[in-house]
């Protein structure tokens, strides 16, 4: 597959090397011939925003800069965190609501999600909890705001 958006059974994005990423999603995993970070680009774009709009509006909202999570499109809650950098070539994203538990394995993380899979990710457990704990706070975030306007 050569073009690819995230959409609302997308789990993760995980790098193969720096021009192939796996796809898991819900019902299915597979290989699309694009980065992870060029995949979330064009996705926010799909949703029509750009990457830089998303990170400065999880900027505004919960004051994060760095590492930060995105909401790629707030309607169907597709909120997503890297483990790393997302300028770094081993950088993955998950989708916040498909991650069911996390646990430390070996220096790594073990990471089981909503499908019933789990994947193990070179990142150090505490460095995973505090992703998807800034992603827990900017959904948090995004659900307040939607409340107060109603």
């Amino acid at each position: 597959m050569e073009q690819y958006e995230v959409n609302s059974k997308t789990i993760a994005l995980i790098p193969i090397n720096i021009e192939k990423t796996r796809i898991i999603e819900v019902d299915r995993t597979f290989v699309v011939n694009m980065n992870c970070m060029k995949i979330i680009e064009r996705s926010c774009e799909y949703f029509g925003s750009s990457y830089l709009g998303r990170h400065l509006g999880t900027k505004n909202l919960i004051g994060i800069s760095h590492k930060s999570p995105i909401i790629i499109e707030e309607s169907r809650n597709l909120i997503y965190f890297p483990t790393t950098s997302p300028r770094l070539e081993g950088c993955s994203w998950f989708a916040l609501k498909y991650i069911s538990d996390y646990k430390s394995k070996n220096g790594k993380s073990l990471i089981y999600l909503e499908n019933g899979e789990s994947i193990e990710v070179n990142i150090s457990i505490g460095s995973f909890d505090n992703q998807y704990l800034r992603a827990t706070k900017l959904e948090s975030m995004l659900r307040k705001r939607k409340i107060s306007l109603e």
